[in-house]
């Protein structure tokens, strides 16, 4: 026995079945097993039975964001271990919300579960509002990718000679358009700065049938546009307020070739500044999903399959990664042009990655 008196809790949207194992008098376990509302008031009754029974330790599965009011409303008054629900799997065929219950509390009880990382509290807001502003930057991808189609429909050739039909030229031939002017002698002549030794060039592409559908479809697609500039305009303002007390460490990654500042929050976000969590460089890997498994049977060693690790950390390494290759006169470029000829992109790139993460680990460790 490693916990003394452990509980366990089997997490879904409406309810939680506790379960609790604790020492019977004369020798033995006695298991209580109650089933809550997950209400804040049956979570605060969930709190107070935990605490009678003496439990010292409370485990749950890390069900979609169902444990996040649990987990909210516990650890200030108990250790705390979120599970990953593919480790803990019972036998088929014997599975209901008690038995999970008391199976997890035997785990722990035993000491044969494995913790996922749970950062604290500061950084779990923190990661909520890098996450949605990541979300909100796709969306804007995916709204600038609908106005080039858009505009296709119309046979206007605006983005063969602009190289961004989002920028002051662009938006402004987008908006007369929109207002009715269709001459593309008159919509040329709104280039602005280098984009005016193309006018010729923008006369012919400017040529199409914008008729007043278009002008509605279009519109609402750059109303759109507008709307999420300001959401992650708002956003990036907040997360610059919450990572302020991690200011340093941000600075720190932005050194990291390819490391820009919105990734390098994105990394504090996922991984924290406190490297406590992660023993070692190879512990953030393995984490991070950069590693490769660990298949070994009957003596040999066989390719292991990485791990799944964080998409948005993943995302923010790719984008650093990418950006690191291109950069001239630095070892990380230099890593994906050794690596790439014999094992690909995808490998080359997946290198470069993990010597980002490893400089992360390294950097916030030292400082």
């Amino acid at each position: 026995m490693v916990v003394e008196r452990p509980g366990a809790l089997d997490v879904h949207k409406a309810q939680v079945t506790a379960c609790v194992r604790v020492p019977r008098e004369g020798g033995g376990r006695d298991q209580h097993v109650v089933e809550f509302k997950t209400t804040v008031a049956g979570l605060l009754t969930l709190r107070d039975w935990l605490a009678a029974h003496g439990v010292t330790q409370v485990t749950m599965e890390a069900t979609g964001v169902f444990w996040k009011p649990i987990w909210a409303i516990l650890e200030d008054e108990f250790e705390l271990l979120l599970v990953n629900a593919r480790h803990v799997k019972q036998v088929p065929g014997r599975k209901t919300d008690v038995s999970d219950a008391a199976w997890l509390c035997q785990l722990a009880e035993a000491g044969l579960l494995r913790a996922s990382f749970v950062p604290p509290k500061p950084i779990r807001a923190l990661r909520n509002l890098t996450r949605y502003r990541k979300t909100q930057i796709q969306e804007r991808a995916r709204e600038a990718n609908r106005l080039h189609k858009a505009l296709e429909d119309t046979g206007i050739k605006l983005d063969c000679v602009a190289s961004d039909i989002l920028g002051v030229s662009g938006r402004a031939m987008l908006e007369a358009l929109i207002n009715g002017t269709t001459d593309p002698e008159v919509l040329a002549d709104l280039a602005r700065g280098r984009l005016r030794a193309k006018i010729p060039a923008l006369r012919e592409a400017l040529v199409g049938r914008f008729d007043r559908l278009h002008a509605v479809w279009i519109g609402a697609i750059l109303n759109h546009i507008d709307f999420l500039d300001e959401q992650i305009a708002g956003l990036t303002e907040a997360i610059g307020e919450q990572i302020a007390p991690f200011e340093s460490a941000v600075e720190l990654l932005c050194t990291i070739p390819g490391v820009q500042r919105r990734t390098a929050e994105t990394i504090i976000a996922e991984i924290g500044p406190d490297m406590a969590m992660f023993p070692t460089a190879k512990h953030l890997a393995s984490w991070a999903g950069l590693c490769p498994g660990n298949d070994q049977s009957a003596g040999k060693r066989r390719s292991g399959t990485t791990r799944k690790g964080s998409k948005w950390l993943d995302w923010a390494l790719e984008e650093a990664a990418l950006a690191a290759t291109r950069t001239n006169d630095v070892y990380l470029a230099a890593q994906y042009a050794r690596l790439r000829p014999r094992r690909g992109h995808k490998k080359a790139l997946g290198a470069v990655k993990h010597s980002i993460i490893v400089a992360c680990w390294h950097m916030l460790s030292t400082g």
